[in-house]
């Protein structure tokens, strides 16, 4: 197995990846008929790939008109507030789409001004409804706690766009909250333990901690990682930290090649100490190392723990070198595909003291443009489909790094 670090290929030309752009971005010029029914969806409608025509008009000012057009299509029906609104759907992603256009156009601040005030007392609902199923000792859904649905990307907004109010401090304290232990049928489990199954097709009877950065616990730690370093922390921040670090620490996975750790630990699995799952799954941004990895490299970054830093970073690292890791990507997009990997990693390697990250970025350019120029996304989203692979494409630079995005799009994957 030769290792791309080694020799890592050339970067297509300029010309080459613009070409590849131009064809992918076309059907998202204008929204089709009927758009607006998943107008709120970050992950497949409107929403999300205006996100695409924002970071365009940040270089050109023809795209702004575009911008205007898919955030009318977005807000074509009204905006759902319901208790399972999160990032990626109704008001929070709305929210997240206007404040993410308003680093461009200055139209929407109005707009803003009134989604900030309802995503305010959405959030305290949230935290509310949250911190009783906590006290009556019940466990918790995804819905509840992840980066997709629940509180943690609620709390990823807050941050970036409400740093200073009350609403993002009640989120944290729930995060610090949902890492005390609770005891289930006689066992202490994890406070973030899910009785349901993680995909109706993966069952895991007596359920699972998952420890994926969309659905699982390395979502919470990267936002509570990121809320230190920016100065903002409540009581018992830095001791949740500790502890969902000790639990990703507990369940890191070694080979010859490098560290990894399994997406989940069923009830079997924690009960016995040990999993039985042989080697790494699919390399992705949502589940898998790459995701935990930027999680963890946060959380060392935000408490100066050099250690956790370069098993991180070196972990990251390895998974890279391994082609038969690599090989396991079928899909284009950011959730699962080349896209969200090539995109972790670039954030990573921005805050990486171990070059070999840097020096992947190459590769992994290479292998993204390869797939997208044989490979037709299943739609025009931005998590699986066209929106999101056209924004991995569009940072790649002549050097095969990332280039950080200039309206911070990617702030709703949780890796900056």
């Amino acid at each position: 197995m030769t290792s791309p670090l080694i020799s890592p290929p050339a970067v297509p030309h300029a010309a080459k990846r613009a070409a590849l752009l131009e064809t992918l971005a076309r059907p998202l010029q204008q929204p089709p008929a009927g758009s607006g029914v998943v107008g709120q969806s970050l992950a497949r409608g409107s929403a999300g790939i205006a996100l695409w025509h924002i970071e365009c008009a940040h270089a050109d000012v023809g795209a702004r008109q575009r911008v205007h057009t898919w955030v009318r299509t977005a807000l074509a029906e009204p905006v759902s507030t319901s208790a399972i609104a999160g990032l990626f759907a109704g008001l929070p992603a709305i929210a997240f789409l206007l404040d993410v256009a308003e680093t461009v156009i200055p139209d929407y601040r109005s707009a803003v001004e009134k989604c900030h005030a309802h995503l305010i007392r959405l959030t305290h609902r949230r935290v509310t409804a949250a911190m009783a199923r906590i006290d009556r000792g019940e466990l918790p859904g995804f819905a509840e706690y992840d980066l997709l649905h629940g509180l943690t990307g609620i709390g990823q907004l807050l941050l970036h766009f409400l740093p200073g109010t009350d609403a993002l401090a009640r989120v944290l304290t729930y995060l610090v909250r949902l890492t005390e232990p609770l005891r289930i049928d006689g066992d202490l489990l994890p406070g973030w333990w899910v009785a349901h199954d993680p995909d109706p097709l993966l069952p895991t009877p007596g359920g699972h901690t998952n420890l994926g950065l969309a659905h699982g616990i390395s979502g919470p730690l990267a936002l509570l990682a990121m809320a230190l370093r920016a100065g903002i922390t409540v009581d018992g921040h830095r001791e949740a930290i500790d502890i969902i670090c000790a639990h990703l620490d507990r369940w890191r996975c070694h080979t010859e090649t490098g560290c990894w750790w399994p997406y989940w630990i069923n009830r079997g699995d924690y009960a016995r100490g040990g999993i039985e799952q042989t080697g790494p799954g699919r390399p992705s941004w949502c589940y898998g190392t790459p995701g935990i990895t930027r999680a963890c490299q946060l959380a060392a970054l935000a408490t100066r723990d050099t250690s956790r830093q370069r098993t991180a970073e070196a972990a990251l690292a390895a998974c890279l070198a391994d082609e038969v890791q690599l090989d396991l990507i079928t899909d284009l997009g950011l959730c699962h595909g080349w896209a969200g990997l090539y995109c972790t990693v670039g954030r990573a390697a921005a805050d990486a003291d171990n070059p070999a990250l840097a020096a992947q970025l190459p590769h992994l350019a290479q292998r993204l443009i390869q797939h997208a120029a044989a490979t037709r996304p299943p739609d025009h989203g931005l998590l699986d489909g066209t929106a999101g692979i056209a924004l991995a494409l569009s940072a790649i630079t002549d050097n095969g790094a990332v280039a950080v995005p200039r309206s911070g799009w990617d702030r709703c994957l949780l890796i900056a």
